[in-house]
């Protein structure tokens, strides 16, 4: 095992994945290279399982992933990995599903691990979601549609909330105000605009803790890599955070270091330097 065993935790849109959606072939081999000398691969993103699980699969993965920026870890293939899951209490979501109503938002989704609940039928949403749902699951779509405060009996993981563009500042407001001892909140930004809600004190760099802790790797040791503000906290907390190059400008200033772009190898290249790979060119 290499001397210095480093926990090197991966973003995926905008950070591992290209804009198209798929990982480098230079990307994926020093991942490859780094995984053969003994480090350990992680994923850690704001997506649920379903829609990460292809990626997990490409690289060849046997290891926890963090989902829903850290409301769930959990071992796809080993199940005798303890799962971490924090959900939402149901009767906060309920809370936060009136105030959304007040404000006439779009949507409301809300999402229990792999299953989404719809509030109001939307085609559009449901290609986004189809189009990430891997071989598996297709025959037997996880959406249900309807009436969340009739819908929705069980803790969710998340909610994802489609605001009127309008009203989208009294909606934070009432976030704020009247929820933000309970929740946590970020925006996705363009096209969607879509405002996350996960549980209060939830966030990226409490899952990678639980990875690093299960492996015994010290924080100094960890390189985390990430592109935008709900990786804000795991950069933060890794000893070695690397913003790529298209990232927030938020991103960027707390991030000790700055790579090359997700479209440029940026996490190939700088983990071929940083680690001192040799990496085999395909």
């Amino acid at each position: 095992m290499v001397k210095s065993r480093h926990l090197i935790a991966l973003d995926l849109d905008g950070t591992l994945l290209t804009d198209e959606k798929t990982i480098s072939s230079q990307t994926k081999q020093t991942i490859f290279e780094a995984k053969e000398a003994g480090h350990v691969v992680v994923i850690a993103t704001g997506r649920p399982h379903r829609a990460s699980i292809q990626y997990y699969e490409a690289l060849g993965l046997e290891t926890p992933m963090i989902n829903f920026n850290g409301a769930l870890v959990h071992n796809p293939f080993d199940k005798h990995w303890k799962i971490s899951h924090t959900p939402l209490p149901v009767d906060t979501a309920l809370k936060i599903v009136d105030s959304c109503h007040e404000v006439n938002v779009r949507n409301i989704l809300a999402e229990i691990q792999d299953n989404v609940y719809l509030d109001q039928y939307d085609e559009a949403i449901l290609d986004i979601f189809r189009s990430s749902l891997p071989e598996s699951m297709r025959e037997n779509e996880p959406f249900y549609i309807g009436n969340l405060k009739q819908q929705l009996q069980e803790d969710p993981t998340s909610i994802l909330i489609h605001p009127n563009m309008a009203t989208v500042d009294d909606l934070r407001s009432e976030l704020n105000n009247e929820h933000a001892e309970l929740v946590e909140h970020r925006n996705w930004g363009a096209p969607w605009n879509i405002i996350e809600i996960v549980r209060k004190g939830i966030n990226k760099a409490v899952g990678l803790k639980q990875v690093a802790d299960y492996f015994n790797i010290p924080r100094e040791q960890i390189i985390a890599f990430g592109d935008e503000d709900n990786d804000l906290e795991m950069i933060e907390y890794a000893g070695v955070g690397v913003a790529m190059g298209n990232a927030i400008d938020e991103l960027k200033s707390i991030a000790g270091q700055v790579t090359l772009t997700n479209e440029q190898d940026g996490i190939g290249i700088f983990l071929s330097d940083y680690l001192s790979l040799k990496v085999r060119t395909t």
